[in-house]
């Protein structure tokens, strides 16, 4: 059900949400959910060991730098681990990961005649520096390590570096949930050869059906729960830096929450130059970062986030992944009249 502006009370103030946002939730100039909270995705890593030993973290991290730094933080004897990476297959667990670096490797899903593009020399340089990085400085089991299991080990000391969403920040800064709280540093995702497609833009909203039974009553709750005035009540209930973020321009402009989120910054330029229209260095005919902006995707991603994962547990080659890969694309675009 869309949400015209007209519908929302001038309190409300949808000016205030992130435009990215709203145009990721609109469709022909029409509004359809409403962002609870948004996300890019960076760098979170111990501040206080990369001083510990000597380690400097560049304005720009590259992926080349987070090898060298894993290398010289990683203490697996101990259960200590360089880095942390989603390795739990799906669209949206491990492929969240491996679509981001493999934007940064030049790589792309297709050409501009959808034609799969799962192949090329960018895609094998980015999945064997993903898979360098999980099996040399990551945890045993990595294929069962999603956002939550990552968390986890961060938030627990156990990692000295972790890639993955912004919305982490608050959670790393809580007392309550982390034992790493004012012991971390959050940095630019790493690229490798291009910034586009790096970090990741996303947010998790609020739609409403067309048969929803009580749509008015949905509607009511939804502009609440993604109002200014249900950040503030987070605030004074959880503190500055529990508040839902990456929605508002308020929010980062509040000096409470700039000085209780020592992330702010750091996600508010994320959020700001990921591009999803724009995620690879070549021209590509579909927007997302972390994904390909067509139905067919969340079954597609899905079964690449499987091959990716046979191929960390050494059931395949990356030269067999990568064929694997491109027939299921192919398989994909043809079933779906993409391709003749």
């Amino acid at each position: 059900m869309a949400a015209t502006d007209r519908e929302l009370s001038s309190e409300y103030d949808i000016e205030d949400v992130f435009k990215s946002l709203r145009d990721g939730l609109s469709y022909d100039g029409k509004l359809f959910a409403l962002p609870f909270y948004g996300e890019s995705s960076y760098l979170m890593y111990r501040k206080d060991l990369f001083e510990q030993k000597g380690l400097k973290m560049p304005d720009q991290p590259t992926f080349e730098d987070i090898a060298k730094f894993a290398a010289a933080l990683n203490d697996k004897e101990h259960g200590f681990y360089g880095l942390a990476l989603r390795g739990q297959p799906g669209w949206g667990e491990n492929m969240a990961t491996v679509d981001t670096m493999a934007n940064s490797f030049g790589a792309t899903w297709f050409d501009m005649d959808w034609h799969p593009t799962l192949d090329t020399a960018a895609w094998k340089n980015a999945l064997s520096f993903y898979a360098d990085l999980v099996k040399k400085y990551g945890p045993p089991g990595v294929t069962a390590n999603g956002f939550n299991e990552n968390l986890t080990l961060f938030s627990a000391g156990k990692a000295g570096m972790w890639i993955d969403a912004t919305v982490a920040g608050g959670i790393l800064e809580n007392p309550k949930q982390s034992q790493v709280v004012g012991k971390v540093g959050y940095a630019p995702a790493p690229i490798a050869v291009t910034p586009n497609g790096s970090h990741w833009l996303w947010s998790w909203a609020f739609a409403i059906p067309e048969k929803a039974k009580n749509a008015e009553g949905a509607k009511k709750f939804a502009e609440w729960a993604t109002s200014k005035q249900y950040i503030q009540l987070v605030a004074d209930d959880l503190g500055w830096a529990s508040v839902p973020p990456g929605t508002r321009k308020s929010t980062y402009d509040n000096p409470e929450y700039q000085k209780a989120a020592p992330f702010a910054q750091a996600t508010l330029k994320a959020m700001e130059t990921a591009d999803p229209t724009n995620p690879c260095i070549k021209k590509v005919p579909y927007n997302g970062i972390t994904f390909v902006g067509i139905p067919e995707f969340q079954s597609l991603g899905t079964s690449v986030g499987q091959n990716v994962a046979g191929m960390i547990t050494g059931k395949t080659s990356i030269e067999q992944t990568m064929k694997l890969n491109q027939n299921s694309a192919e398989r994909t675009m043809k079933q779906a009249g993409y391709l003749k």
